[in-house]
């Protein structure tokens, strides 16, 4: 075993119950969080003081794409899978040194994300956890093309599409349902897919003992993928209250990617068209309105899974870890998220704790615990009372490696009595 390191002298952020263990201390060995304590570390222990700062789980970020190409019609989808994935690798980690520890891909040209998941498990570059979908699964012409997705039409192709990307080892399924709002002349409203494909997809999903998430704009669509056992949903531009109960009714779980409508100054900054900022921002109010009808609808409680509710989830699209508005893009989705109408406790398990039970990283990530992994970042101030103190996060820990340390000198008085 090596030699642990305390992280001293901080506030613990349960996010599980949304309460804080106060001046206490977090011993990390091989990886995962061996110890929560008030002791004092031992005489020459390697401590991080981190002077009353706040402690809590690396950020998850649902909704990735490491890969995408700005503006869209500069996309090649003949591209070498080489350059791919080194420009996926560049965001992956950009968004790790900003503090998200795991990230879901729910598309990525040329698998990308699996090609830099396999390089980070051998040790080869930085990046954070990756749980990926590799390519996505779109009808010809659908919302997808273009993109380097899968293309499939009917139910034998869609199974054998999703069955191909599993086989290369997504770990999960994404398909396009609806059109969305980035390309003139489509529409987020009707299906691009049959109920009978999308049940295809889940079919190969369920053979894997996994599940399908769909980028989807409205109601209609929604309804018809519930049916077909759809378990999760991207956008939600425009739902109404009779499908968000049905969701809810489900407990299906639901990433609505709010920055997609309210960052025009991005947008410009990445060279998307007038014409997407100017729909963006059309389709902004009603996309806000959608999603305080599905929170309406009723959050999921975690400890009652007998209650209706839909789990909400902190995604991006946009990479995660760029810079926007003084902070990186997978902080803003989470204050947008608390803007809807999350409180700031479920605001905070939409991007920890939730995300994790999504990704299949519950008991593992999402929570400061004893022998979960040490996926930690810090933060000057309490974000249960301010969501915004996670603009300032000054230390990042992924599996127990220190990625990032900015935080300002402070005494290591448990050291300095250690050594008297």
């Amino acid at each position: 075993m090596t030699e642990p390191v305390w992280l001293s002298g901080g506030h613990v952020v349960d996010v599980r119950s949304g309460s804080i263990r106060r001046d206490t201390n977090v011993v990390v060995r091989d990886g995962r969080i061996e110890r929560i304590t008030t002791d004092a570390p031992p005489a020459g222990a390697r401590t991080v003081p981190l002077g009353g700062r706040y402690l809590l789980p690396g950020l998850i970020s649902v909704h990735t794409h490491l890969s995408v190409v700005y503006p869209f019609s500069d996309n090649d989808e003949s591209e070498n899978p080489g350059i791919t994935a080194l420009r996926a690798l560049s965001r992956a980690r950009e968004a790790l040194y900003a503090g998200v520890t795991t990230i879901r891909t729910v598309h990525e040209q040329n698998r990308a994300d699996l090609l830099v998941r396999t390089a980070a498990g051998q040790g080869w570059v930085e990046a954070p956890r990756i749980v990926g979908a590799g390519r996505a699964i779109s009808t010809t012409g659908g919302h997808g093309q273009g993109s380097g997705c899968a293309y499939a039409d009917g139910y034998d192709a869609f199974l054998r599409a999703a069955r191909t990307e599993l086989a290369a080892g997504a770990d999960l399924i994404k398909i396009f349902i609806t059109g969305g709002i980035a390309h003139q002349g489509e529409s987020f409203n009707g299906a691009q897919m049959t109920v009978d494909e999308m049940r295809a997809v889940v079919r190969a999903a369920d053979e894997h003992g996994t599940y399908v998430t769909a980028h989807a704009g409205a109601g209609s669509a929604i309804r018809e993928a519930l049916t077909a056992g759809v378990r999760g949903y991207e956008h939600a531009y425009d739902l109404d209250e009779a499908t968000a109960r049905q969701m809810a009714a489900q407990r299906v779980y639901l990433t609505p990617t709010l920055c997609v409508t309210r960052c025009p100054d991005w947008m410009a900054e990445h060279a998307f068209t007038p014409w997407q900022i100017e729909r963006a921002l059309e389709v902004g109010p009603g996309h806000l309105a959608s999603i305080r009808t599905a929170i309406a609808a009723g959050v999921a409680d975690p400890t009652d899974p007998e209650k209706p509710g839909i789990t909400f989830l902190a995604g991006t699209d946009y990479p995660p870890g760029a810079p926007i508005e003084d902070t990186v893009v997978a902080v803003r989705e989470m204050e947008f998220l608390a803007e809807a109408g999350l409180d700031t406790h479920q605001a905070l398990r939409s991007g920890t704790l939730d995300a994790a039970r999504l990704t299949g990283l519950e008991g593992q990530a999402g929570v400061v615990e004893e022998g979960h992994l040490a996926d930690l970042i810090v933060t000057e101030r309490d974000p249960l009372s301010d969501l915004s103190a996670l603009r300032r996060i000054t230390f990042v820990m992924q599996a127990g490696r220190v990625v990032r340390d900015d935080l300002p000198a402070v005494p290591d008085h448990h050291a300095t009595e250690g050594a008297q």
